[in-house]
């Protein structure tokens, strides 16, 4: 009889394949450009929201390379592929693979109940951006109602200056948080994960164009879809008490909406531009990464 193989040695060689895998598949990304290159992606959505706020500001007193500009845009490479190289790609896989063994020691086999990669490719990606987006603003609500998971988000509301950027400041914890909360649901769904470049590059374009300091007038479109001058009351200090007791805050539509429209969560009273934004007590908040990285486990 064969020696049944080491468990810890088998996740150490997942881990290690998927370190070496991801640094591997970054550098191909940079390296050598294509129309899938997220690297180049990212430079390009990023440039042309900084292009559009150049153009046509909104708050028009407030610099290009606004306050926190540049920490932000250390987020922005940090939180889309930093995190990754420096270990979450691998901790995934880790605790993928330790799921599927635990789930198997249950008598449960796959996690696909549905075979949504045999549907066409416009409803796949329908239903994943519509579904995420669905999972995300109930994660988002989570994060500003209990204590612990706000001192986390705390990160992403320190912005005091709004622009594009900004969408990719927050702590990396966030990205552990929604990875995993979505995991199980999108994955009985089946998807064909080749296929759903164009929704993540959706969601990518909405998230830099509701923190971007130009306005975008959406007529009716508003209650289905997230903008600058709705989300900037998301970023407000000055909130309804009300609200804030209720649900910890306002418009948690990531890319949609329609949720707070739903859920009774929207709130736009008026423009909205000239707003202070941030939470109480910001001035003394940390405004450097490595302290922003510290800050929900430090005693206030």
């Amino acid at each position: 009889m064969g020696v049944a193989p080491d468990p810890l040695s088998r996740y150490w060689d997942v881990a290690t394949d998927s370190f070496v895998g991801y640094a591997r598949y970054l550098w191909h990304d940079i390296t050598e450009p294509s129309a899938h290159s997220w690297f180049y992606v990212l430079l390009a959505v990023s440039a042309a929201a900084l292009a559009a706020e150049r153009l046509w500001p909104w708050r028009p007193q407030q610099p290009l390379l606004r306050e926190g500009f540049w920490l932000d845009t250390f987020y922005l490479f940090f939180n889309f592929f930093g995190f990754s190289l420096v270990g979450f790609a691998a901790l995934s896989d880790v605790a993928t693979i330790a799921l599927r063994d635990a789930l198997a020691q249950l008598g449960v086999g796959a996690l696909t109940a549905v075979d949504a990669a045999s549907w066409p490719i416009p409803a796949q990606l329908a239903v994943f951006f519509v579904g995420r987006d669905f999972i995300h603003y109930w994660v988002h609500r989570t994060l500003h109602k209990l204590p612990a998971l706000w001192r986390v988000h705390e990160v992403h509301h320190s912005v005091r200056e709004m622009g594009f950027a900004a969408h990719m400041r927050f702590h990396p914890l966030e990205t552990v948080i929604y990875r995993s909360v979505e995991y199980l649901p999108l994955s009985a769904l089946g998807f064909d994960l080749d296929h759903l470049f164009y929704a993540h590059l959706t969601a990518l374009i909405i998230g830099h164009c509701n923190h971007a300091n130009f306005r975008l007038p959406l007529g009716p479109l508003r209650y289905l879809l997230n903008s600058p001058q709705m989300h900037i009351w998301h970023h407000a200090i000055d909130l309804p008490e009300e609200r804030l007791r209720r649900h910890g805050g306002v418009n948690f539509g990531v890319s949609l909406s329609v949720w707070d429209y739903l859920f009774g969560t929207a709130h736009v009273p008026r423009s909205g531009r000239d707003e202070a934004l941030g939470f109480e007590g910001i001035e003394r908040y940390p405004q450097r990464f490595f302290g922003q990285l510290v800050a929900p486990f430090r005693r206030r």
